[in-house]
């Protein structure tokens, strides 16, 4: 076994490279995922502070409705907004349950979360998943726009959840509230502990 690795309870850890624990594990590197996650998230605050101010997606969901519309069309000439006709199958369906009424404001409210716990560097790793989960959904249906830079970026802070949110909330949440690995409350520690490997000749 590689010296680079950890022999475990459970297994053998494999150790992320140098780099790989520099931009995604080090605090020293925490200054950019600051200024890449308000950035970010000042996109998404600005996008769901919009929507929650626009009846057409709080009330009824006219504005979702019409995308959706737009979205399922096939013209007679050239390439349909989706793709793929599994998830146009899925916006029709949603379409004939009118779930618009509902998905709009939650859309709105998502958006809004989302860049309020980025700027805040809150669950940094959880609202970037979200947020490029969100991306990834708006691509599908046929808006490129920004969507992809902003979905790279938030799979980016997913890879540094450690240290995204050193400058912020997180850096007094994550050792409080705990991870699922953690083996007591207030200390980053693996759930297994690293053993000694037997001595070989």
């Amino acid at each position: 076994m590689s010296e680079h690795n950890v022999k475990t309870l459970r297994g053998v850890v494999v150790q992320d490279p140098p780099i790989g624990r520099f931009l995604f594990a080090d605090t020293r590197f925490a200054w950019f995922w600051l200024i890449v996650r308000v950035l970010l998230g000042w996109q998404w605050l600005s996008s769901g502070w919009g929507k929650l101010q626009n009846p057409d997606w709080m009330q009824g969901g006219i504005a979702l409705q019409g995308f959706w519309e737009r979205a399922i069309q096939i013209p007679e000439a050239g390439r349909p907004p989706i793709t793929f006709d599994w998830y146009r199958g899925f916006i029709q369906g949603l379409l004939d349950g009118q779930a618009y009424t509902w998905f709009g404001p939650l859309i709105a409210f998502g958006e809004t979360l989302v860049g309020v716990a980025l700027i805040i560097g809150a669950f940094v790793g959880i609202a970037a998943f979200f947020g490029a989960f969100m991306n990834w959904n708006f691509i599908m249906a046929g808006t490129a726009s920004s969507n992809a830079l902003f979905g790279l970026a938030a799979l980016f802070l997913i890879l540094a959840w450690k240290t995204a949110g050193w400058y912020g909330a997180d850096r007094w949440l994550l050792p409080r509230l705990g991870t699922p690995w953690m083996k007591r409350q207030g200390v980053l520690v693996p759930e297994a502990v690293p053993i000694a490997e037997p001595a070989t000749d």
